[in-house]
């Protein structure tokens, strides 16, 4: 008993040397779980490729894809047609606007691959230098853009919109959900609003779509 005469061990100094023996003893074995998934991260995945076909401005195209290549960078990368722009790359500016099966899509938000079949029109398929699509025309008559940039996805935009409102289809602007949607300047703000001009040339993007769809602002 003498040589434990001069220790003197609190009931608080016990619990703590009991923690830290037991934290001692769980850090290896949290390191060895932490290292596993690690290990395995430093692997890279071999890329997994399939075919698809669809039709491009009136072309078949069939394309040898990873299957997580975006629809953008299909018609980007792999065909070359640079018109579709990659702006945000997150669906919010409209930059890469498409019309697929006569429907506006955000191409960079949609994978290549689940469109076998589809009919897709860019920018490049609306019309020629020598022969302009009406859309075209009127942004070029009101000097609907400035840098350009943006102008590619609000045209193909504009083109679905008119043909939406003139199927009926409503938006969250429309008065009465039974009734045929008006080809209105509110319509037209309200269904055009995912397509951002940082420019801010907005009024002369309304006044073309207004001229093509026969409305009067």
């Amino acid at each position: 008993m003498d040589q434990f005469s001069d220790v003197k061990l609190t009931r608080r100094d016990l619990l703590i040397a009991g923690a830290l023996s037991v934290s001692t003893a769980a850090v290896p074995g949290a390191h060895a779980q932490q290292a596993a998934p690690m290990a395995d991260a430093t692997t890279t995945p071999e890329p997994v490729t399939t075919g698809v076909t669809f039709t491009v401005n009136g072309k078949p195209v069939t394309l040898q894809l990873d299957t997580r290549t975006s629809l953008l960078d299909a018609l980007r990368e792999h065909l070359h047609l640079t018109g579709s722009k990659k702006g945000c790359d997150q669906g919010q500016c409209g930059a890469c606007t498409v019309i697929m099966d006569g429907r506006r899509i955000n191409s960079c938000l949609s994978l290549a691959v689940m469109h076998e079949g589809a009919n897709i029109t860019t920018i490049e398929g609306l019309g020629t230098p020598e022969k302009l699509h009406p859309m075209q025309a009127a942004f070029i008559k009101h000097d609907g853009y400035q840098c350009g940039y943006c102008t590619p996805g609000q045209i193909c935009a504009s083109v679905s919109v008119i043909e939406e409102i003139r199927q009926g289809i409503p938006s969250h602007v429309t008065a009465d959900l039974n009734v045929k949607p008006l080809l209105s300047v509110e319509e037209i703000r309200e269904r055009m609003s995912g397509n951002i001009c940082r420019c801010g040339a907005y009024s002369n993007i309304i006044d073309a779509i207004t001229e093509v769809g026969g409305v009067k602002a």
